[in-house]
C-alpha cells in the first residue's frame, strides 16, 4: 500500500475536484479481487456517501460508475493519468478532493480501512467539524 503516492493532479478526474473523493478500481483477470473490493465498498453505501466518494471501475475502454454521478470519462486517459497496472492486474486508487492520489493498493481494502484513511485527511476533518 502506498499513501500520498503522487502529488500531481489527476487531469482526467477534474470534474470531481473539490467536490468528491474518487475510488478507481482496475479489475483483475478473474474478477475475484475486484468483486471483493466492490462488495466491501458497496456494503457501506451510507459511509461512502457521507464521505463524498464516487466509485469507478475501469476495464479496457470503459469507465463504469459503481457509486455516484459521473459525466463522460475517458478510460484511456484515466489509466494513463493514474499509471494504471497492465490489463488484468488489480489495483485500487483513492483520489482526494484536491485531485491528487492519496492511496494506491494492489489488494482489496475494506470500507472501514478506507474510511480511516479518508477521515484522517485534513479536508475530511474540517467537513466533519462543520456537520
Amino acid at each position: 500500500m502506498e499513501t500520498q503516492a503522487d502529488k500531481s493532479v489527476v487531469a482526467s478526474l477534474t470534474q470531481f475536484r473539490w467536490e468528491s473523493r474518487v475510488v478507481v478500481i482496475f479489475p483483475d483477470k478473474d474478477n475475484a479481487r475486484t468483486a471483493r473490493q466492490e462488495n466491501q465498498l458497496m456494503a457501506d453505501r451510507p459511509g461512502v456517501e457521507e464521505r463524498d466518494v464516487v466509485v469507478l471501475k475501469v476495464a479496457g475502454d470503459t469507465v463504469r460508475p459503481l457509486f455516484g454521478a459521473v459525466e463522460d470519462l475517458d478510460a484511456k486517459a484515466l489509466a494513463r493519468d493514474l499509471a494504471a497496472p497492465p490489463a488484468g492486474e488489480f489495483m485500487t486508487f483513492l483520489v482526494g478532493k484536491d485531485g491528487t492520489v492519496k492511496l494506491t493498493i494492489g489488494e482489496p481494502i475494506s470500507a472501514a480501512e478506507l474510511f480511516t484513511i479518508i477521515d484522517a485527511m485534513p479536508m475530511r476533518s474540517a467537513e466533519a467539524a462543520r456537520r
